[in-house]
């Protein structure tokens, strides 16, 4: 069972890794894409709005779908189809092309972020510590990847299908291979007595709410830094465009490093204290952004926004499981929507009030949403809880280790 958790856990984290690569093939190639397709400013919004939505109905669905086909299935054939998708957006023509690429991704993008993140939860629990961050870590060394191709894509001028044909080629063989690893929570061997703690596979929305609100703020913030960082540091701090490009790869960089050693806090300190940690340096990064008087303290406040803000989802799906050990598919299935929930709300908010007010104020306000997760704290934590009808999960530090010794 040993090698059977590794490899499944190795081929998970590679599932991620491509996950990282094409999403950011995909954003960080927006303004080719509408040159390409002729979009205009004011319908640009709506194509890039439809595909959080879409995202958000694949995840709904993916709950209803793991009653019948296993996690690790639809995490299989999710995956070729973002990259399919991805490839046809490259080589469409005409804006139909471009809507129903669009929409195939967007609905395989809910399936694939929430079957992604049912396997880590269940191999989680499998072996007995965290290491829901270093999967997210994986997605964030992705990204580095994805927008290091496309910067390269751009820089050569070249055509949106040549950039992105060599990426799939490569990636499509190697996902079918690497996902018959793939581990299901039926597979694993839970940590003893969580699975008779969760018997109940009902998930009370009224426990979930509190980890809802902090994945919908920590998408506020993250969709902030990704959609305003280059805007902000050039018109507001006034850096050159080339400076600009720097505060979103600072924040992906740091945003790997902090994952890759979060896992290593939570095992030492316990997934509260990493949190609210994290909710404060995230806070205090984009105060500096807001305070900032010139471009450079300016990349200070994004390198500590990605150092805070990287620790919230990944225990947010981690709490999720521990709260509805029985139910974990349907809690992280219906926790992903909040994901997009953040995605469409973040851009706009940040968006409006820096027209109406001002982009130094407009930063204050994910930083005020941010310290919410302080509140919530408490739902990460792994002390016995309420479960639905009266059932209390044991304390992490009395649960076995399972027969595989890991």
């Amino acid at each position: 069972m040993t090698d059977v958790l590794r490899r499944g856990r190795a081929s998970l984290a590679f599932g991620f890794l491509v996950q990282g690569v094409a999403f950011a093939l995909l954003v960080t190639r927006i303004p080719a894409i509408q040159n390409r397709y002729g979009v205009s400013d004011a319908l640009l919004p709506a194509f890039l709005a439809a595909v959080p939505v879409l995202a958000g109905v694949g995840s709904v669905s993916t709950e209803r779908l793991v009653k019948r086909v296993r996690p690790s299935r639809l995490l299989r054939w999710s995956q070729p189809v973002v990259l399919l998708a991805l490839l046809g957006i490259g080589a469409g023509e005409r804006l139909v092309e471009l809507g129903v690429a669009l929409a195939a991704f967007g609905l395989a993008v809910g399936v694939l972020d929430a079957s992604m993140n049912m396997l880590g939860v269940s191999l989680q629990r499998a072996y007995g510590r965290s290491i829901m961050l270093s999967f997210h870590a994986a997605f964030s060394l992705g990204g580095i990847v994805g927008a290091s191709l496309a910067w390269a894509g751009a820089h050569w001028d070249l055509a949106l299908w040549v950039s992105y044909l060599p990426v799939v080629a490569v990636l499509l063989p190697a996902v079918l291979v690497g996902s018959r690893w793939y581990v299901d929570d039926g597979d694993a061997a839970p940590a003893a007595g969580e699975k008779a703690a969760g018997e109940g596979p009902v998930v009370v929305f009224k426990l979930l709410l509190p980890l809802c609100l902090v994945m919908t703020v920590a998408y506020i913030g993250d969709s902030t830094v990704s959609n305003w960082s280059a805007k902000y540091l050039q018109d507001v701090l006034g850096s050159s465009e080339q400076m600009a490009t720097v505060p979103y790869n600072v924040y992906m960089v740091t945003t790997l490093l902090g994952r890759a050693i979060g896992d290593l806090g939570v095992r030492r300190f316990g997934a509260v204290a990493v949190v609210r940690v994290g909710a404060l340096v995230a806070a205090g990064g984009f105060a500096v952004v807001a305070g900032a008087p010139g471009a450079w303290v300016g990349m200070l406040g994004f390198t500590l926004l990605g150092l805070g803000l990287c620790v919230l989802v990944p225990q947010t799906f981690a709490a999720a499981g521990r709260l509805f050990p029985g139910a974990s598919d349907a809690a992280v299935a219906r926790l992903n929507v909040f994901n997009y929930v953040g995605f469409l709300i973040g851009s706009p908010l940040v968006g409006a009030l820096g027209d109406v007010w001002s982009y130094r104020g407009a930063m204050l306000v994910p930083m005020v949403l941010v310290l919410v997760t302080l509140v919530y704290a408490r739902s990460f934590a792994a002390q016995p809880d309420r479960y639905g009808g009266g059932h209390e999960r044991p304390r992490t530090a009395d649960v076995g280790r399972g027969s595989n010794g890991l």
